[in-house]
């Protein structure tokens, strides 16, 4: 018998979340060079008196994720310039020596209480892998390889790793862009640290042997693999460019680690920074709620999380085309998955049927708190001269699976062909 993998309890309650954002908000922002590149500038990094939004509303931020329908959000407290947008005690450059608020601000303050203020539950992106002000480079190690620099460095990092992770609450996601050197690597104590201040979060590209791990899709375009499965291999190395690995799973694997769909809220290759960041005069290149719905249903809908990027501007503010855009993707969802049309039922072993005219999607769950059972399905769509005019076959349903509908079927049949245990399914719908 195929033993079953299962999520830890904090797992399972960030795949019922579903959508979440991650917030960008940096020096470059408020620097006239568009083209500004962290790699470009070591030794020289950007002053911190830039920083000075003149119209700050974190709120309104977490507002405008709470209208896309979002349940959770990741404010990137640092990012590679090494610049903090919090009062750091473990270096000068950070808001607190900037002229907003006469650095006496704090935004990661203002984040987690926004947070809590509108039930949206809040996560911290902390770099360690990058830092331009400490002349650090992916993977975490000083350019120049000098052992106390490194030492002093590493430091550095768990100080304010405990700052973020003390001082601010219980958080729910912890995000580390591009990992975590092991300190047998050369890198700080990460895993021990997390371990002690904030054992509950699920923890995005953590370090190992942390239970909570989530795993990188593989893109930066919030595109799931077809058969996605949220378990995978222990061994697998997360870290070597192994994107197919990543984007798919193994549902034979040993180790439940789900996968994050990231993806930036403006267009990638036609936005500052890959549309992570803001810039002036980008407002074509935000994506629409029709692109946004694209992509719930080729990240949710295949079993992952849909994580969305928000850019805010040199004003302190979310800009209202993508506001809008946010809008407009929550009103298209409702419209597509607010109201059931049919639900499948039993037809014998394993074998389900349903009938609808003008459905758009079919949507299957199972109940991963008791592990990801089916290994095989098939679904088929007939018309209404009872011929087979859609056939789609999957190997994963996991937390979600949406199948587009189409050919004008107006009846359907689920087999589940095969299973490592009895399947325990919560969602058999036709929208």
């Amino acid at each position: 018998m195929t033993k079953l993998i299962l999520p830890t309890p904090s797992q399972a309650e960030w795949a019922e979340r579903e959508i979440g954002v991650i917030i960008h908000l940096d020096l470059p922002v408020f620097s006239n060079d568009v083209r500004y590149n962290f790699r470009e500038h070591y030794g020289d990094p950007l002053p911190a008196e830039l920083f000075n939004p003149d119209d700050m509303d974190v709120e309104s931020w977490i507002r405008a994720a709470r209208d896309l329908g979002a349940k959770y959000a990741v404010l990137v407290a640092k990012h590679c310039t090494g610049f903090c947008l919090w009062p750091t005690k473990a270096h000068g450059y950070s808001v607190a020596s900037s002229p907003w608020k006469d650095g006496r601000g704090d935004v990661v303050r203002e984040f987690v209480d926004a947070c809590r203020k509108y039930d949206i539950l809040p996560g911290l992106y902390y770099s360690v892998s990058c830092n331009q002000y400490m002349n650090v480079d992916n993977p975490g190690l000083v350019r120049d390889r000098d052992p106390e620099k490194q030492r002093a460095y590493n430091e550095m990092a768990l100080e304010q790793l405990t700052e973020l992770w003390t001082n601010y609450g219980e958080l729910f996601e912890i995000w580390f862009d591009g990992g975590c050197l092991p300190p047998e690597e050369g890198g700080p104590d990460v895993a021990a640290l997390l371990s002690r201040l904030q054992p509950n979060a699920v923890v995005f590209q953590g370090p190992k042997g942390m239970p909570s791990r989530l795993r990188w899709v593989g893109n930066e375009r919030g595109v799931a693999d077809e058969n996605c499965s949220s378990i995978m291999d222990e061994g697998a190395e997360l870290l070597d460019g192994t994107r197919e690995v990543l984007a798919k799973g193994d549902t034979l694997g040993d180790t439940w680690r789900p996968a994050e769909s990231d993806l930036p809220g403006r267009d990638a290759h036609r936005a500052r920074a890959g549309g992570w960041f803001w810039a002036p005069d980008q407002e074509d290149t935000v994506k629409s709620g029709e692109e946004l719905l694209e992509t719930y249903i080729k990240s949710v809908g295949r079993g992952t999380n849909m994580l969305v990027g928000m850019a805010i501007d040199a004003h302190g503010r979310f800009p209202e085309a993508d506001t809008q855009a946010f809008r407009r993707f929550a009103a298209l969802k409702r419209a597509a998955f607010g109201e059931e049309k049919a639900a499948f039922q039993s037809a014998g072993a394993h074998r389900y049927i349903a009938s609808a005219e003008g459905a758009r999607f079919i949507a299957l769950g199972e109940d991963i708190r008791q592990g990801e059972r089916v290994l095989a399905w098939r679904v088929t769509g007939y018309d209404a001269e009872n011929r087979a005019v859609m056939r789609h076959c999957g190997t994963v349903i996991g937390h979600r699976r949406i199948v587009p509908v189409s050919g004008g079927s107006v009846r359907f049949e689920l087999e589940i062909t095969a299973f490592k245990a009895m399947p325990v399914l919560t969602e058999l719908s036709v929208y």
